[in-house]
């Protein structure tokens, strides 16, 4: 099955077959982040996810780098936050008052995690396929994946600290629950780049490919295998991991017992069952949509 979506300025967005394809489509500017990507992503990753259709959703991008990140505009235009000034020169403008405008770059930070924010609370798996620099926001976009794929010459770059900034939109608080934190820690502190090769060796990334073509080749065959499976036991695995990744094990596990009592029933299993028995592949209802209104 396939079907349509809207189209975006960043990115191209495709689902056949239970696999969700998201590709950053701006390779002419190295997929940076303008500001139609910060409501674009959430947008489609939402409805991805609400539609029930989804089992798997991979993430790549297009061109010679995967993304640098932010784009400059964010920072350079005149009403940007990060623009400049004083705040008593703001004052004098008739800008708003000083605590007034500190209290909005909190929002603006929080409205920015959570474009990332929304892959990890996505009802299925997220696979990240990266090649060439995945730089800045690009790193807090792959934390938030559940599992990342890179080719032999991706890089990754916590590329704040080198424009003097503290990274705030996830990588600092996913990245050393995936790598040691004395990397994680080095990474941050330093703006150095982490190798394909060093990111197999912590862990980051599953797996490396020689290229472009057989990682996307080899990405979509695992999407493809988690979408045969149960979608509604999928959502559930997925669940409990993320859940149980911020809570003690005793607390997972009673979180998991509660999960089930409310949404573990036979069919599934009897499909499965049934399935082996028939020498077939099983057939699994897709999840409900999601209603966001009544």
């Amino acid at each position: 099955m396939t079907s349509s979506f809207p189209t975006y300025a960043c990115f191209e967005v495709s689902l056949e077959d239970g696999v969700a394809h998201l590709q950053l489509s701006r390779p002419e500017a190295r997929n940076s982040m303008i500001p139609e990507f910060w409501s674009e992503l959430p947008a489609a990753v939402n409805e991805l996810s609400d539609s029930g259709e989804a089992r798997a959703l991979v993430v790549s991008s297009t061109g010679r780098h995967f993304t640098a990140g932010m784009d400059l505009s964010v920072f350079t235009q005149p009403d940007s936050l990060f623009s400049g000034g004083s705040d008593a020169d703001s004052e004098s403008r008739g800008a708003p008052e000083f605590g007034r405008v500190r209290a909005e770059t909190r929002n603006l930070a929080l409205t920015l995690q959570e474009s990332f924010s929304c892959l990890e609370k996505a009802r299925m798996p997220v696979l990240a396929a990266v090649q060439g620099g995945c730089v800045g926001g690009g790193v807090d976009m792959v934390c938030a994946a559940d599992m990342r794929y890179c080719t032999g010459d991706a890089f990754f770059c916590i590329q704040e600290i080198n424009i003097a900034l503290t990274a705030d939109l996830g990588t600092l608080q996913r990245l050393p629950r995936i790598i040691p934190d004395g990397l994680a820690r080095e990474l941050a502190y330093t703006g150095r780049r982490l190798t394909a090769d060093e990111a197999m060796a912590a862990g980051l990334v599953n797996r490396v490919y020689a290229d472009q073509e057989a990682m996307l080749e080899g990405v979509l065959e695992i999407a493809g295998e988690i979408a045969e499976r149960s979608p509604l036991a999928v959502w559930g695995s997925k669940e409990m991991l993320n859940y149980t990744r911020d809570h003690s094990v005793a607390d997972g596990l009673n979180h998991v017992a509660t999960w089930q009592a409310g949404m573990f029933h036979p069919d599934d299993m009897a499909e499965v069952f049934a399935a082996r028995t028939e020498s077939r592949d099983p057939v699994f209802q897709n999840l409900l949509p999601i209603r966001r209104t009544l």
